[in-house]
């Protein structure tokens, strides 16, 4: 075995597992997160009221997708070990359903987060992450302007 290959072929895997959750994300097929997420993952950065495990992710995705139709991510820059993933991301989408009690705006919004993840054996175990939450309502029009 070369040095480091271990660590390369888990850094990789876990890197596809994340590809696949964004994939399912952006296309709304949620049920890759039954794949890709461990049945007692925790978000130590949860929407309210989200769950655990996939069935929490699919949850808060699927209330984000029916407020904003056209969401999307896009991985600006990743990195990973052989147990994080870690990415810096903007996401976009256009106010379409209703959001948190607010009607629909007709807006759009684009903004940065970043996101770490920790994985075993190929699924999402733990995650860490932060959106510009506050400038997304702003575009919205849902709190005034700073």
């Amino acid at each position: 075995m070369v040095p480091n290959e271990g660590i390369a072929l888990t850094s990789e895997r876990n890197t596809e597992a994340q590809s696949r959750f964004a994939e399912g994300v952006n296309s709304g097929n949620f049920d890759v997160f039954d794949e890709v997420v461990a049945a007692e993952s925790v978000d130590h950065d949860p929407a309210p009221g989200q769950g655990p495990g996939p069935q929490g992710f699919r949850d808060m995705f699927t209330e984000l997708r029916t407020a904003f139709p056209d969401l999307h991510v896009e991985v600006e820059h990743l990195t990973a070990t052989e147990d994080d993933v870690a990415f810096a991301y903007t996401i976009t989408g256009t106010h379409q359903g209703e959001l948190m009690g607010y009607p629909a705006t007709g807006n759009s919004f684009r903004i940065r987060g970043m996101q770490i993840g920790r994985f075993a054996d190929g699924k999402l175990v733990e995650r860490w992450g932060s959106s510009d939450q506050l400038g997304m309502l702003t575009q919205l029009g849902l709190v005034p302007q700073p």
